[in-house]
């Protein structure tokens, strides 16, 4: 898509947002940005101590991603970003439906999720916190983003979006 700049992959932790990112960026020669890396270090020291963040905690931080990505993004710089963008308010925030911005909601189930939070390490979200992530998700409407199951190999993922995104 000619008039797409910014491709953003939603869903709960652990769905594959950093890995299909990273995919997705090198097969479209875009960029790719981890909305973690944006996250104050309040918000990652209250994650590691096993503390969800509310939605006082996310503010700053999706505007600080709207201000920094998404508008550098919509001058020229196409990217992909990864960003759980749970609920439709924060989706609002980042500007998911307005022209040159797509949304991906990565959808899987409870378990294969929290199974992947299990084996990973080195990470501050850990597998005991996915029951608030599960709580606060408000799916996308199908007009809203792209729906790809997160259950398929990241590459299968990527075909899908391109696919469906008419890449």
């Amino acid at each position: 898509m000619k008039d797409l700049f910014i491709i953003i992959l939603t869903g709960v932790s652990g769905v594959g947002k950093t890995t299909v990112g990273k995919l997705l960026a090198e097969r479209l020669g875009w960029s790719f940005i981890d909305a973690d890396d944006f996250h104050p270090q309040g918000n990652l020291d209250k994650m590691s101590r096993g503390i969800p963040l509310d939605d006082d905690d996310r503010q700053p931080w999706l505007e600080r991603l709207r201000s920094e990505v998404i508008e550098g993004a919509l001058g020229g710089e196409r990217t992909v970003l990864a960003c759980s963008a749970l609920k439709a308010s924060y989706r609002k925030i980042l500007g998911i439906g307005q022209p040159g911005i797509a949304a991906v909601f990565l959808e899987s189930d409870a378990a294969t999720v929290a199974a992947r939070l299990a084996a990973r390490s080195g990470h501050y979200m850990k597998a005991d916190m996915l029951a608030s992530q599960w709580q606060a998700l408000q799916p996308p409407s199908p007009t809203e983003a792209l729906c790809v199951s997160a259950t398929q190999p990241a590459s299968v993922i990527v075909d899908r979006i391109l696919s469906g995104l008419r890449f």
